[in-house]
């Protein structure tokens, strides 16, 4: 296994890390409440830190296969795989910490499994669909949007004592960000579809 896909193999280990620091425990006993409070606060920095590092790695991994020559057909299958992977993940728990509604995640995840029944059916003809340009772009704004979201606990610590209103009102750079990622989302989708939808006539 060549370097890029290792590293896109860490970025799927790294995804369990991620929410371990993100989401409490479901058990209200008194032995987990110190854990919990802390997940709710300074766990989600961590979770934050972890999940910047993940999708770092998808820069990587296909920076480095490119420059070196490492395109692999297992590369072009697992990357796809582990950006869905991450970003679903940390959306179902930001929908389970109240912070997102769940149609936010529900119209990405229909978008994913769309797009997967496709490189199926591709796959079927021998063919291994890398991401488009499209693609690699909703991605970006997604990893952008949950990462703004990620940091807003920190972020409001910094500014109630300071600006209270601007802290107030800071939800709305998130809010934004992720309506772009959601467009994006649809967009590429779309565009996905219509460039291979010759494989749903075969």
């Amino acid at each position: 296994m060549n370097l890029p896909n290792k590293l896109t193999l860490l970025r799927i280990i790294l995804v369990p890390f991620v929410l371990v620091f993100m989401l409490p425990i479901p058990f209200q006993l008194p032995a987990f409440a110190s854990w919990n409070a802390f997940i709710m606060g300074y766990g989600q920095i961590i979770a934050l830190v972890i999940f910047i590092a993940a999708s770092l790695t998808d820069l990587l991994d296909g920076a480095i296969a490119r420059s070196q020559n490492l395109v692999t057909n297992l590369g072009k299958f697992l990357d796809p795989i582990a950006d869905k992977m991450l970003v679903i993940s940390v959306l179902i728990a930001l929908v389970q910490n109240t912070r997102i509604h769940a149609l936010v995640a529900i119209i990405i995840i229909i978008r994913e499994f769309m797009v997967t029944g496709i490189r199926l059916l591709a796959s079927d003809h021998g063919v291994v669909i890398a991401a488009g340009q499209l693609g690699k772009i909703k991605t970006v704004t997604q990893i952008i949007a949950i990462s703004l979201m990620m940091v807003e606990r920190l972020v409001l610590m910094l500014l109630e004592p300071v600006a209270p209103a601007l802290a107030a009102n800071y939800h709305w750079v998130g809010d934004g960000a992720m309506l772009i990622a959601v467009v994006m989302t649809i967009v590429s989708g779309y565009d996905y579809i219509k460039r291979n939808l010759h494989f749903l006539h075969g």
